[in-house]
């Protein structure tokens, strides 16, 4: 019997929010090849029966490109899913303005931003910055 040969796959990075805005709810989408040629990699977007293809010079020297008939960048690798930033807490916020403080041995300019961070996010619904 013979060995069959690895799937391989062209990648994209979704974000499931997307009409929701940037939560950051991201998956990462598998999309098979099923040829290439020198010119061109063909795959599958979404088990769609037709299917499509990139340009294989410029994906190998960049490792994406974008696709214009799925208005999406695909990926020779999978992507790292970026992580948003933990916001900070008002007790951390508070912290930080104690700790610029000129009596501890800050300075004015860096207490009076640090202020102003400390009564933006509290002014916030959420409380946090």
């Amino acid at each position: 019997m013979a060995d069959l040969a690895p799937t391989e796959y062209l990648y994209e990075l979704y974000d499931a929010n997307w009409d929701d805005g940037p939560l950051g709810n991201y998956k990462i989408h598998a999309h098979p090849i099923t040829k290439k040629t020198s010119r061109r990699i063909y795959f599958t977007y979404l088990n769609q029966t037709r299917p499509s293809f990139v340009d294989r010079q410029q994906i190998e020297a960049d490792g994406e490109v974008y696709h214009g008939a799925t208005l999406r960048r695909l990926h020779l690798a999978p992507p790292e899913i970026p992580h948003q930033a933990k916001p900070v807490s008002l007790a951390e916020l508070k912290q930080q303005m104690a700790a610029a403080h000129p009596d501890r041995g800050g300075s004015s300019e860096a207490f009076i931003a640090a202020r102003q961070r400390y009564e933006t996010a509290k002014s916030r619904p959420s409380g946090v910055a």
